[in-house]
């Protein structure tokens, strides 16, 4: 309906701006790695801590986050989490104050085989360390909010043939913020230093609250929304009891549509943490470019995945628009990004990094085309109730499997030397998730179906 109103698009550009800054927050401690290292007196193993520390807990934080925003709604429970990051990110600067020889002294038990028995050792940790490890741990606790909350928030304020296209929308966020990152992060941390700049970035979050608090409310109740966007939207959504009555967690396993997404979550969600942290090591390694040229290089690969993103998400809408039924519009969607991977398994032989580049980028596109049918696929088919836990759970088996796929991957180049291997196996895992979640869930409806 072209004349229905845009004031949901508007809802959608907070969306935008939240997964955006989240990317920024994440990644900061990245670009900031050398300086840190250097100012703070960090090895290479204290900064590893910091970042299995992050990660961890952010897996964490989806499952924990996401049933906690089903309880509290996306009014109240996102920006609570949005606020807690935020202090979060700023607080990496308030370690500054922190003397860089003063030490953490822990005590543990650990067995030893050459006592034969369990054994007290003592770890030694500098207190910079000790303060960016909390500090990385709350921040992905709460980061982990973001993505089941902002699906809820695009299945309360979209009618089904939107969704992906929407959703595709916000997930653009990441590409933006992971551009962003590179971009500006450097330029404030050479102008005002490192700890202004998790001041900067933290304050940044309090603004997007503050929009929040402004723009958003519910759609029923919402002054702003005219009657006939209003009846768009709802015209649009399945009505049932399931939308508002609490569903205990267990029982959510009892549904086809979770399992498909858990599995479809497993084998083909980690490919995007490691195109985050390995795609740059790729380029470097396989072209030999300089710290400058990788950057460049890496910001092209994620400007092509945002376009990816919309793209997938389009299609699903215009398929439905042309009254293809549910099912098929979505499995077609999924489908041509599952293809779309395929050819990622010759980025390693490419001669040049351009066409390195476009093949990876290319695969990349397909994944946040994925991820925003997968998403949507997730709000069709569950009670709104229930879909910030389904994405929550979903979100932890993905990064908790990501962690040791990342680390068999370190494993796997220490080895051989090349990416053949790992590009190979993400080349085929979406077409596996595919074919899981046909068995699992032959016909895509509806709240209801199980």
């Amino acid at each position: 309906m072209k004349n229905a109103g845009r004031f949901r698009w508007i809802i959608c550009g907070l969306l935008f701006a939240l997964v955006a800054l989240s990317y920024i927050d994440r990644l900061i401690i990245g670009m900031l790695k050398q300086p840190l290292e250097a100012q703070l007196g960090w090895s290479e193993e204290d900064y590893g801590y910091i970042a299995a520390a992050f990660s961890f807990a952010y897996a964490f934080g989806y499952l924990l986050a996401g049933r906690a925003i089903d309880r509290l709604q996306v009014k109240r429970g996102l920006p609570l989490f949005m606020l807690v990051w935020s202090l979060a990110a700023a607080a990496h600067g308030l370690i500054s104050f922190i003397g860089k020889d003063a030490v953490f002294h822990a005590h543990y038990p650990w067995f030893s085989f050459a006592e034969k028995g369990f054994v007290w050792m003592t770890l030694l940790t500098p207190m910079t360390v000790a303060g960016f490890v909390f500090a990385r741990m709350v921040l992905g606790l709460a980061e982990g909010a973001n993505f089941p909350a902002a699906i809820r928030t695009v299945a309360e304020w979209f009618p089904i043939r939107e969704r992906a296209y929407a959703t595709g929308w916000f997930n653009a966020g990441t590409n933006v913020g992971a551009v962003l990152c590179p971009l500006a992060v450097p330029w404030i941390y050479l102008h005002f230093g490192w700890p202004t700049t998790f001041y900067l970035t933290g304050a940044a979050g309090f603004a997007w609250v503050t929009a929040w608090w402004l723009l958003y409310e519910e759609p029923e109740k919402h002054r702003r929304l005219s009657p006939t966007e209003l009846s768009w939207i709802r015209a649009g959504q399945p009505q049932t009891a399931g939308n508002t009555v609490r569903i205990p967690w267990l029982s959510l396993f009892r549904y086809r549509a979770v399992w498909a997404y858990v599995l479809a979550s497993i084998f083909a969600g980690p490919a995007w943490g490691f195109y985050q942290f390995f795609v740059p090591d790729f380029l470097e390694k396989r072209f030999h470019l300089g710290l400058q040229a990788t950057g460049l290089w890496t910001g092209a690969f994620f400007a092509l995945t945002a376009v990816g993103g919309i793209s997938g998400g389009w299609l699903a809408g215009a398929l439905l628009g042309r009254g293809w039924t549910l099912n098929a519009a979505r499995k077609l969607s999924l489908l041509v990004c599952a293809l779309a991977v395929v050819p990622v398994f010759s980025a390693p032989f490419a001669d040049n990094v351009l066409l390195a580049v476009l093949i990876v980028g290319l695969a990349g596109a397909a994944h946040q085309g994925w991820s925003a049918n997968l998403f949507s696929v997730v709000s069709d088919t569950m009670p709104k109730a229930a879909i910030s836990s389904v994405i929550g759970l979903g979100g932890f088996v993905c990064y908790f499997t990501g962690g040791f796929v990342n680390a068999l991957t370190g494993v796997i180049l220490q080895k051989t030397g090349t990416y053949v291997f790992v590009f190979a196996y993400f080349s085929g895992m979406y077409v596996l998730s595919l074919i899981a979640l046909q068995l699992l869930l032959p016909k895509i409806a509806t709240p209801g179906s199980v």
